[in-house]
């Protein structure tokens, strides 16, 4: 039976739309400020509705860049930064797909031992091991590469535990019906393994794009050249720049432009992203 509760129904929702105004409204002035011109974003009061140079500061952002920034046009960074997040959303998944599947199908010595070595790596972040790191990146010549950008990246604890319990929930009566019908173990791998973990991966894929997509120090570390800056940094540069040239019309721009991606993703992969989290096939 449900209960009608017209106060509390209106009061849910009243809550929701406060919720969402809260969160909107830094992405509606965000907007408004990339449709003017530059000598309106220093005016008071800022202004709440849109103008009429959004599509004239589009092509200046994304072909010319901010002057005096010491950053590219944001067109080359959007495309570095999604390079980097798609190696290393690509790259965590079929390393951490590789190893569970090993882990959990493989009888091997100190088989355990390499998990659990694995999983405290989740107390070692980035930042903690950035010096070594880099000098690694450094004396292997991966500097100002996308390798560089992403390999020290990919290793993924999180996602190797998460796929080894998808792994562990697989009956063991599918395993011996490929070996019946003579698939080896790549073979079951390819043609049962990742069709059953299509939901997780895509989950992941989203959780992992938007993580690479918003790394801001490493990329810092290992760039010296204009020509690799991701939009992360750019945003960065514009806003050290915006203390001699206002430019808030590119700036916001800019950071409009860089919330797109994402929101593709996101928009996407719902479907798949919400079953991954929520459901299973198996």
């Amino acid at each position: 039976m449900v209960e009608h509760r017209p106060i509390v129904t209106f009061v849910s929702h009243l809550v929701l739309i406060f919720g969402v105004a809260i969160i909107a409204f830094p992405i509606w002035i965000t907007f408004v400020a990339s449709t003017h011109e530059a000598a309106r974003m220093v005016q008071i009061p800022l202004p709440l509705l849109p103008g009429d140079q959004f599509f004239k500061n589009l092509e200046l952002t994304l072909f010319k860049g901010l002057e005096g920034a010491g950053a590219p046009p944001v067109g080359f960074m959007m495309v570095n930064s999604l390079v980097m997040a798609l190696m290393i959303a690509v790259g965590k998944i079929a390393i951490s797909l590789i190893s569970a599947f090993a882990i959990v199908y493989f009888k091997f010595p100190f088989r355990m031992g390499f998990f659990w070595m694995i999983f405290i790596t989740l107390m070692l972040p980035v930042e903690v091991r950035i010096l070594p790191t880099f000098e690694v990146v450094a004396n292997l010549g991966m500097l100002n590469t996308y390798w560089g950008l992403s390999i020290p990246l990919i290793a993924s604890a999180t996602a190797t535990f998460m796929f080894r319990q998808v792994f562990l929930t697989i009956p063991d009566e599918l395993l011996e019906a490929a070996r019946i019908d003579g698939a080896g173990p790549m073979r079951f791998f390819v043609d049962i393994l990742i069709p059953l973990s299509r939901t997780n991966i895509a989950a992941l894929f989203v959780i992992l794009f938007i993580y690479g997509w918003n790394q801001y120090l490493w990329p810092l570390l290992v760039t010296t050249d204009q020509s690799m800056y991701t939009v992360v940094m750019g945003i960065k540069q514009m806003l050290e720049a915006a203390e001699q040239s206002p430019d808030w019309h590119q700036i916001m721009m800019t950071s409009l432009l860089a919330m797109l991606p994402p929101v593709f993703v996101v928009v996407f992969m719902q479907r798949l992203f919400v079953r991954g989290l929520t459901e299973t096939e198996k």
